[in-house]
């Protein structure tokens, strides 16, 4: 029994010496900052499949300004109370309009690890998605991704920075 054991013993580390555990997967170099402003779009190879990012028409926005953005705590996946009639609304314009949709992209600050913020940035967007759920937006409608600390709107390492980049951003696409 014991040369059996033996035998399990180095057939076990055999496969874990062929594992490959000394290879890694580098880090992706950081894209440049997105700055938006109203006319602006988010747009590269990544989001081809998503339509791009491209804003839709004003028609389809309804009259006067919606915000696009949502912010959070620190540390916090929790939307605020100051942001749930936006939200709200949202949900309004995408239940109106069964052929809108929308990517949810979240956000975190640079503090923490990549791995947390981006966890923490899909927390986020998941937040707000489940809100305009219950809203009455359609789940075929919003799509999610998390950016974690990665596309910071303030590049700064200071607390007003680090809340700017505390976000969701609704980007409505084709």
């Amino acid at each position: 029994m014991s040369s059996y054991k033996l035998l399990i013993l180095f057939l076990g580390a055999c496969a874990l010496a062929g594992c490959g555990g000394g290879q890694t997967i580098p880090d992706p170099e950081p894209t440049e900052p997105v700055m938006a402003d109203d006319d602006a779009s988010t747009s590269g190879d990544e989001f081809e499949d998503w339509g791009g990012g491209e804003m839709v028409d004003d028609d389809l926005m309804g009259a006067g300004e919606l915000g696009m953005i949502i912010y959070f705590e620190f540390d916090s996946s929790e939307v605020r109370a100051e942001d749930t009639d936006l939200i709200s609304r949202h949900a309004i314009q995408l239940a109106d309009n069964p052929g809108a949709r929308v990517r949810l992209e979240g956000h975190a600050d640079e503090r923490g690890s990549r791995e947390y913020n981006i966890g923490l940035g899909e927390r986020r967007s998941q937040a707000v998605r489940r809100l305009l759920l219950i809203q009455g937006a359609s789940a075929s409608q919003i799509s999610t991704v998390s950016f974690g600390e990665e596309r910071p709107a303030n590049p700064a390492s200071t607390e007003d920075a680090w809340a700017e980049n505390r976000r969701v951003e609704i980007v409505y696409t084709n």
